[in-house]
């Protein structure tokens, strides 16, 4: 089992109150938290909310910098997503850690709508794309922990 020692990077989550979501945060994997966007907030418009740019990027991808940087056997990258996607500084690191000749393995989410960017990821050869369905998301975790921990086995020197 890979340990969160081991990893870095970013997921998101609904932030609610009184019932009704508000908005999302982005959590760094090393505890780190603050807003991604939220109902009424200045910013790029994802439906009713305003992304915090500057939130996501000192957040979530300082964090995959710093992964990168401390040499992580495991990126998390929850999600490339339109909110996301707003982050010029973001795309540009997607790009790298996606790159084919990059050896990061990275456990990642990813919009179904489409998207230029997206749709030119769901077209390489080094990506693995499962769907997460009402049929499969139970024995998901399972599935993950294998296929990563049989390519962190290869790649070990």
């Amino acid at each position: 089992m890979i340990g969160l020692d081991l990893c870095g990077g970013f997921y998101t989550e609904e932030v609610r109150s009184r019932g009704g979501r508000i908005g999302f945060d982005v959590v760094t994997l090393s505890g780190r938290r603050g807003p991604l966007a939220r109902i009424g907030a200045s910013g790029p418009w994802v439906g009713r909310y305003g992304v915090d740019l500057h939130s996501f990027e000192s957040l979530g991808v300082e964090a995959l910098e710093e992964a990168i940087g401390e040499k992580s056997r495991l990126l998390v990258v929850d999600e490339i997503g339109k909110m996301e996607l707003y982050s010029d500084r973001f795309v540009e690191l997607v790009g790298r850690i996606l790159d084919p000749a990059a050896r990061w393995p990275v456990l990642g989410t990813i919009m179904q709508r489409r998207h230029p960017l997206v749709d030119r990821l769901r077209l390489r050869s080094n990506l693995q794309i499962i769907e997460l369905t009402a049929d499969n998301r139970d024995g998901l975790p399972r599935q993950l922990s294998e296929i990563f921990e049989s390519f962190l086995e290869s790649a070990a020197p």
